[in-house]
């Protein structure tokens, strides 16, 4: 009777591992977060991170990024600048108050990943690209990216008023939700 239980438990673990659900983590945004935009003329940070982070190295597949940025949060250092930042000649704060980004596919690349996706920003939705890496730690993790835009693909501003390429730095610790 013995022999038999072993053959039994080995049958029923595998028919268990069989229906094992594989899931992504989830992940809660830390505080601490950084966005940083630079150009020629205007330069700042971003606040106001929301949103949900599913991601998994194993299974990108289920992984998504659905976030939001409140651009009433920008910074540049400078009072005037802000509000004008903030007005209708830039970023029209009171008619569209968040970018969003909206992540379709996560993919593996040579140098970490890319996220590619919907992102709106002043009203425009455009297809997006967001390459990026993660650190992984026991108790959480760092998403780190570093990308280019162009604010006049969004109707931010006019060609006569300052760089239109924005260099985009975001660092992201999280912690295991």
């Amino acid at each position: 009777m013995k022999r038999l239980i072993y053959p039994i438990a080995a049958v029923a673990i595998i028919i268990a591992s069989a229906f094992t659900v594989i899931t992504s983590q989830n992940w809660t945004i830390n505080d601490d977060y950084s966005i940083k935009f630079t150009s020629k003329d205007p330069s700042g940070i971003f606040k106001g991170l929301k949103g949900n982070i599913v991601f998994d190295e194993k299974n990108l597949e289920d992984s998504k990024f659905d976030v939001t940025v409140d651009v009433a949060t920008i910074n540049t250092g400078n009072g005037m600048k802000n509000n004008h930042a903030k007005s209708a000649r830039w970023f029209d704060v009171d008619k569209y108050p968040v970018i969003k980004f909206t992540s379709t596919e996560i993919t593996k690349t040579s140098s970490g990943f890319q996220a590619k996706g919907e992102l709106e920003l002043h009203g425009v939705k455009k297809e997006f690209t967001i390459p990026f890496t993660f650190q992984n730690n026991d108790a959480g993790g760092i998403f780190n990216s570093s990308f280019d835009i162009n604010r006049l693909d969004f109707n931010v501003g006019d060609a006569g008023h300052g760089a239109s390429i924005l260099k985009v730095d975001i660092s992201v610790p999280v912690s295991k939700a």
